[in-house]
């Protein structure tokens, strides 16, 4: 088949003129008469001229896709009007001069001339000569901006930038507002020419720029956003801003500012949602706002969702399992459930799968509850009896009686499981009476090593992310004082595993506070051990308390991760790492997350003496392995968990993760594809998309036992809390294909239990208020479990620290929208109320002018209600008003004054 070729142009060939139509060609003529005018040196002649091209110039029309025929025609004079300027004496002349050629730099010169002719003219309103003249000054102005010289040529700068600002807040471009004050770095500016209809459009585009936003200037977006809601007078929102921040005072000063006790309400509510507690005990109506704060009725609101969905049946592992509808399931066949593998997996199925809902059907008297604790051994039964303190979840009063009844036993592994279960049932409410340090302080310093580890883990879990006084006093008595202790106590049963069960606690609960004093507690425990000891997988944990100390406190760590690097390698490297990806937890810094990919593409060859060693004949008696100076399997391991710590934050950056994630599972070295999973499945928690549930499909049928168990807990992970029905078929599936390894099976029950969490109503997200907010307990509670299936042979899977699976409990939260009203005859009380909520899919609105649809595909339900991951939630009539701008978890409502029950409602507009 023939086909055309193109000949080259002659490089000869004449240049094809634009033809041009009458009346172009007598605006040309014009234009150019009036620019040689220019030249005379009658000064009238010069401003009639000036004048006329100022007509042409604002009376052309202009479109998106052309240059206006003025500027076109003018571009070609535009030195001769740059040489007519500099001989023109100072005066209106000459300033409306600068005018021209600063609107004509548009298409004929740089942002430079436009931005400093403009300076020089008459100083009209910039809106005079169009929004692109004011986008051009606006896009030049950082340049410009960076290379002045002297205060004096900012501060005429400055005043122009005042100009563009208050123009584009008037004509829907705060965005551009916005972007121009964050490269000039002059933010504060901001809330000067703000106004109240548009104030929420420009904090939410302040608020989504903040993550993608290196340290300390999204710290200052976010500062920014505050100030602008708190002189609008909304407490509530200026709160949200505060948390981001991670600052527990400036919560605190916002709390206590506010005036509307109803919004204090609400706003105690958020609070005890991420696990900050204020103390409120001199406040006007504290009772009632301690009461909201220390999710004392979280209890009772979990109980009506379970009311409402009708899941109040309990339920058993067998109703979990539905073995009958498994591959190759025979009834009369031999299987190795009997195990004490699977007995342990049936306790933390039943816990998992009935959480918070104070009943089961396994421990529902004493005599089965001993029956079911004495079908495991030593430390499985400290697992089984803690499991009752997941279906007592947040029930204070009802839980700790039923505890009570096993503290009186004579097994102490089945006393240590109920001290656990007292810390579980503890976690996340805040009673003023403290009873978990109550009843658990006497035991940390016990002389029977299972009663220290339930007592000193429990605390952890009990007052994770607690910052109160009463915990963090020095003094006898205070929980971190104590815990500190265990670090000195030279008794027989202060073992390395306490230690850094321990270390762990306490990182529960400062997580986040950056405290150094505590860090360097355990810094110096470690610093007492030589390479050797630093070897104990214990002991890591005590690296792991120090990291969560400073999650999420960015550039704070960086003196203190230097001062780790003088531990014996690869301890040095591996704990510095560890407390750097801790440090930048959820922010998506792109910097850090391609350091850590460099550090996993190193290869560590042995030493050459390794190899002399190896290559000679001489037989030696066999040693135990020491770990080599060189050997940094695990630096690398946290490199990639931390990976997908710092990825989960940001959406885009997640997504971008996962494709790095598959090259190195592909090709990197063993240790490094092992944590893979694991970081897919931090990334994605309570997250099933289905990319993510093939990919660990695929590696939990992996030849590496141990990649292929980590695939198969970041299943149970991913599908926290759903029912995701995919994810149960995979697991199913997984039965039949490790029939033969009771190990690799046991994960599975409990991944499957992690599915059916809560009767599918919980979540393990760390996420919440429009997934804006991260609850650094939650996050904490997450890696520290992914953290310790890095080695889980000698952790989670050594049939002793099983236990470590409940580090998980923080993270445990109810994903429903219940909401209440304030009751006319008890004006303290808070009555809950069914109203219509149309729930779906959330849209992006950032930068959108108006008022944009939030949600999309959406389904109109009463409350209460489950979300799921990337739901949003409205009110579908205008009959109340709700107080927090995010419907998730409790939220108060008032009735609104203008509504009108024969108006349209929401839903027929």
């Amino acid at each position: 088949m023939a086909t055309e070729t193109q000949t080259p142009a002659k490089k000869d060939a004449p240049v094809r003129k634009e033809e041009l139509s009458d009346e172009d060609r007598k605006l040309r003529d014009d234009l150019t008469a009036l620019v040689e005018r220019l030249a005379d040196s009658n000064a009238d002649a010069h401003l009639t001229s000036l004048e006329a091209m100022k007509t042409h110039i604002r009376d052309s029309t202009t479109s998106m896709t052309a240059v206006p025929k003025p500027l076109k025609f003018l571009r070609t004079h535009y030195p001769k009007l740059k040489e007519a300027f500099q001989k023109m004496k100072v005066g209106p002349v000459k300033q409306r001069c600068a005018d021209i050629i600063s609107v004509i730099a548009m298409v004929a010169g740089d942002s430079g001339d436009c931005i400093n002719y403009r300076l020089q003219g008459l100083n009209e309103p910039i809106q005079n000569w169009g929004h692109e003249y004011v986008r051009h000054l606006t896009m030049g102005m950082p340049d410009v901006w960076k290379v002045a010289a002297n205060d004096e040529r900012r501060q005429a700068l400055l005043v122009l930038v005042k100009e563009i600002v208050a123009y584009c807040m008037k004509h829907n471009a705060e965005v551009d507002a916005c972007d121009l004050l964050v490269e000039i770095e002059r933010l504060k500016l901001l809330e000067e020419f703000v106004v109240e209809a548009e104030y929420e459009r420009v904090c939410r585009y302040l608020l989504s720029l903040a993550p993608l936003t290196p340290a300390p200037d999204n710290h200052l977006l976010i500062r920014s956003a505050k100030d602008v809601y708190m002189k609008f007078g909304k407490s509530f929102e200026a709160l949200r801003c505060a948390i981001m921040l991670n600052d527990v005072p400036l919560c605190r000063k916002i709390f206590l500012e506010c005036k509307d006790g109803l919004v204090q309400k609400q706003m105690a509510i958020l609070l005890g949602r991420h696990q900050i507690f204020l103390e409120l005990e001199n406040m006007e109506n504290a009772e009632k706002l301690i009461e909201l704060n220390t999710n004392a009725n979280l209890h009772n609101y979990f109980m009506s969702l379970g009311r409402e969905l009708d899941v109040m049946e309990p339920k058993t592992p067998e109703d979990v399992y539905k073995r009958h509808v498994e591959p190759n399931y025979r009834p009369s066949a031999p299987s190795a459930n009997d195990t004490s593998r699977m007995n342990l997996a049936d306790a933390f199925v039943n816990g998992f799968v009935n959480c918070g809902f104070g009943v089961d059907k396994m421990m529902t008297d004493t005599d089965s509850a001993n029956k079911w604790f004495y079908k495991n051994k030593e430390y499985g039964m400290t697992s089984a009896a803690a499991s009752q303190g997941l279906v007592w979840r947040w029930n204070i009063e009802a839980g700790l009686a039923q505890c009570d009844r096993f503290l009186y036993v004579n097994d102490d592994f089945i006393k240590a499981g109920t001290l656990l279960a007292i810390g579980i049932v503890s976690s996340g409410i805040q009673d003023t009476c403290d009873p978990a340090s109550a009843l658990l302080l006497d035991y940390v310093h016990s002389e029977r090593v299972p009663m220290r580890i339930g007592a000193v883990f429990g605390l952890g879990l009990a007052y994770a992310n607690s910052k109160r006084q009463t915990v963090l006093k020095e003094e006898d008595g205070g929980v971190v004082h104590e815990l500190k202790k265990v670090f000195s106590c030279t008794k027989a049963s202060a073992t390395m595993e306490l230690k850094g069960l321990a270390a762990l606690s306490l990182g529960f609960i400062l997580v986040g506070s950056a405290d150094h004093d505590t860090a360097a507690v355990l810094l110096q425990c470690l610093m007492e051990k030589n390479a050797t000891a630093l070897a104990d997988p214990n002991v890591r944990f005590v690296a792991l308390g120090i990291a969560l100390i400073f999650l999420g406190t960015q550039e704070k760590s960086e003196v203190f991760v230097e001062g780790l690097r003088c531990l014996p390698e690869p301890f040095g490297s591996m704990i510095s790492t560890l407390v750097d990806v801790c440090a930048y937890a959820g922010t998506g810094n792109v910097l850090k997350i391609q350091s850590l990919l460099h550090l996993c593409a190193e290869h560590y060859e042995p030493k050459e003496e390794t190899k002399k060693k190896k290559s000679s004949g001489a037989q030696a008696a066999p040693s135990p392995p020491v770990p080599q100076p060189n050997d940094h399997s695990m630096k690398q391991a946290v490199a990639v968990l931390g990976i997908g710590l710092i990825a989960m934050g940001e959406e885009i950056g997640n997504q971008m993760c996962q494709r790095a994630f598959g090259h190195l599972a592909r090709y990197a070295e063993p240790n490094i594809r092992r944590a893979v999973p694991l970081a897919l499945g931090l990334a994605n928690v309570s997250n099933p998309q289905i990319n993510v549930m093939e990919t660990l499909s695929k590696m939990s049928h992996d030849n590496d036992d141990e990649m292929a168990r980590n695939a198969i807990f970041a299943l149970g992970l991913v599908g926290a809390g759903t029912n995701h029905s995919r994810i149960v078929r995979m697991l199913r599936q997984l039965v039949a294909f490790y029939r033969n390894d009771s190990m690799s099976t046991m994960l599975v029950r409990i991944a499957q239990g992690l599915i059916h969490l809560g009767k599918g109503t919980m979540t393990l997200s760390p996420y919440h208020s429009d997934r804006q907010l991260m609850c650094p307990a939650a996050v904490a509670s997450l890696f520290a479990t992914c953290f310790a299936f890095l080695d889980s042979k000698n952790t989670i899977l050594n049939g002793r620290q099983h236990y470590l699976l409940y580090s998980l409990v923080p993270a445990m939260q109810p994903r429903h929208v219940i909401t209440v009203i304030e009751d006319e005859n008890k004006p303290d009380n808070l009555k809950q109320i069914n109203v219509a909520v149309r729930v779906g899919q959330a849209v992006d609105v950032i930068g959108q002018a108006g008022k944009p649809k939030t949600i999309t595909g959406f389904q109109t339900f009463n409350t209460p209600v489950l979300l799921t991951y990337g739901d949003r939630a409205e009110l579908a009539t205008d009959e109340y008003l709700p107080l927090s701008p995010c419907l998730e978890g409790i939220v108060i409502l008032k009735k609104n004054p203008e509504y009108d029950a024969g108006r349209p409602t929401k839903a027929k507009k």
